[in-house]
């Protein structure tokens, strides 16, 4: 319970993320085929699925931050990241909640279910279910293919540096 509120205020006292939106213009189809592998187009930009338990991020236990492939949005910590026995990485909550999208999905043979995508650039990143873990009760289930980790050691580096108090108060 303990680690729960120290989170909660870490959260709770984060800056505003200082990703620029008005920075990033969404690469044209050639060009996203060009610099993504054909799995992360598929799944991003044909709301493709990945494989379950084939995938690099559904058993990492890596600290870090996960964004999205296409335009580095921030979406998910790792201190949110929960093994749901899906094959998928799974999360409790975004990290940032405005750069999540979700839309009502009705592909299903069986009935509907939540997508999420990223705001910018649209990606289709998964779908959210109502059966995770305390304290949200929610189970972002994402596809690696739609994501790039950035390890803790490398946050500053990479631009996510307002991200680093998030694993130094453990």
């Amino acid at each position: 319970m303990k680690t729960l509120i120290i989170l909660a205020v870490l959260f709770s006292s984060l800056p505003a993320f200082s990703w620029d939106a008005t920075k990033f213009k969404k690469p044209s189809s050639a060009e996203l085929k060009k610099s993504l592998s054909p799995l992360s187009y598929e799944v991003t930009q044909e709301e493709g699925t990945e494989a379950p338990f084939r995938n690099p991020y559904h058993d990492s236990k890596k600290e870090g931050i996960y964004v999205d492939i296409v335009s580095g949005e921030p979406l998910f910590s790792s201190l949110d990241k929960f093994d749901s026995g899906t094959g998928w990485p799974s999360f409790t909550r975004p990290l940032v909640k405005t750069n999540i999208v979700e839309k009502v999905d009705k592909n299903l043979l069986l009935g509907s279910r939540t997508e999420v995508r990223s705001r910018y650039a649209n990606s289709h990143l998964g779908h959210v279910f109502d059966d995770g873990p305390a304290p949200t009760g929610l189970r972002y289930c994402m596809n690696s293919a739609s994501m790039k980790f950035i390890p803790k050691e490398d946050l500053k580096k990479a631009g996510y540096g307002e991200f680093e108090a998030l694993f130094t108060h453990k």
